[in-house]
């Protein structure tokens, strides 16, 4: 039996076991192997085949978007319409073949946006290039999800369902899991919070799945085993996504308002050119970028980063890092003196002292 039928095998099971307090264990179980059979899924070919044109593009700019979402859905004319870059746009499915690299200039940023080929139902498996489209995506920043409003929901449970299954967990944080394999001494188990979907049993299963019989786990949440499964295999990736609806242009005014008001959700129209500012406003706060003015013997050169991002100015600049004097809305003076922690706001001034 191969990895493709054990994956559908397990999932039959799951949906057919009724989910109670005498099937937890069970349930952990499965999905402690079903999590193990898609990473062996991801795993690249051991066979040297002729190798094939590269899929991926280069980094390049202050952030970089994914556009993801079924065929013909209006992503390539989303990219042609934001950027100065003409992705072909027709009225079939798969025109785009290849991913399409675009620049956004906003806010004296350039956020770099991909037009990724169109996925399919199953592309987690390796349908119609879906592995190469979700490996380009686990790079991005932030998801771009475009959507057919015409579909209702269908769509982004779909996608959303097939990104989870190769590890991209969108708009949810990180969980508060401290979890360290040991060489001996058996399983140290441990939680400052009441546990509600969690036991010591079933977290002794699923490591006993993963052959580690020694470690160290700590919970400081309540979560379940999902996401303990996520911290013991710890190659996910979490990433804001923003939910794009467009075509919002053939729907009725309540199914716009309906689909406008649900979380993490932006109506737009590329046809008619609707809603396109405010999606550029919210990728902006999603991205959270700010802008910095390095100050110099009087000279200020503006750059661009997260909160905390040294590298961006020179990657040595950590390590040699004495203290800085910053101006501006982050500051309860001008200048303070501040430390690798402090958090800077958008268009402060900072002139950095090295050791």
């Amino acid at each position: 039996m191969g990895i493709l039928e054990k994956i559908a095998e397990i999932e039959r099971e799951i949906s057919r076991t009724q989910k109670n307090k005498a099937t937890e264990y069970h349930l952990g179980l499965l999905k402690a192997k079903l999590a193990k059979y898609r990473a062996q899924l991801l795993e690249p070919s051991k066979s040297s085949g002729a190798k094939g044109e590269g899929f991926d593009v280069m980094k390049s700019g202050d952030a970089r978007v994914a556009l993801i979402g079924f065929p013909s859905v209006g992503k390539s004319t989303f990219l042609s319409l934001m950027t100065s870059t003409e992705s072909e746009a027709a009225s079939y499915e798969f025109t785009t073949l290849t991913c399409i690299p675009g620049v956004i200039e906003y806010k004296g940023a350039n956020i770099q946006l991909l037009d990724l080929p169109g996925i399919i139902e199953g592309a987690a498996q390796g349908k119609g290039r879906g592995r190469q489209v979700i490996a380009v995506a686990r790079t991005a920043d932030v998801v771009i999800m475009m959507l057919d409003a015409t579909k209702g929901d269908v769509q982004r449970e779909l996608l959303v369902k097939e990104l989870e299954s190769v590890g991209i967990r969108l708009n949810c944080p990180k969980p508060n899991i401290y979890f360290k394999p040991k060489k001996g001494g058996g399983l140290s188990y441990n939680s400052t919070v009441p546990l509600t979907h969690c036991s010591e049993k079933l977290v002794q299963l699923i490591l006993h799945e993963y052959k580690i019989f020694n470690a160290e786990v700590l919970f400081r949440e309540d979560s379940t085993p999902d996401e303990f499964i996520d911290v013991i295999v710890g190659n996910r990736v979490y990433m804001p996504c923003l939910y794009v609806y467009n075509k919002v242009d053939q729907i009725s005014i309540e199914e716009v308002d309906r689909l406008a008001h649900r979380a993490n959700s932006v109506v737009i129209s590329c046809g008619m050119k609707l809603n396109l500012d405010f999606l550029l406003e919210q990728l902006w706060e999603y991205l959270a970028l700010i802008c910095l003015y390095t100050k110099k013997r009087g000279v200020s050169t503006a750059i661009l980063g997260n909160h905390r991002d040294c590298h961006r100015i020179h990657r040595t600049l950590a390590s040699q890092f004495k203290y800085a004097l910053v101006w501006g809305t982050s500051t309860k003076y001008s200048p303070q003196r501040v430390g690798l922690t402090h958090i800077m706001e958008h268009e402060d001034v900072i002139q950095i002292v090295k050791k």
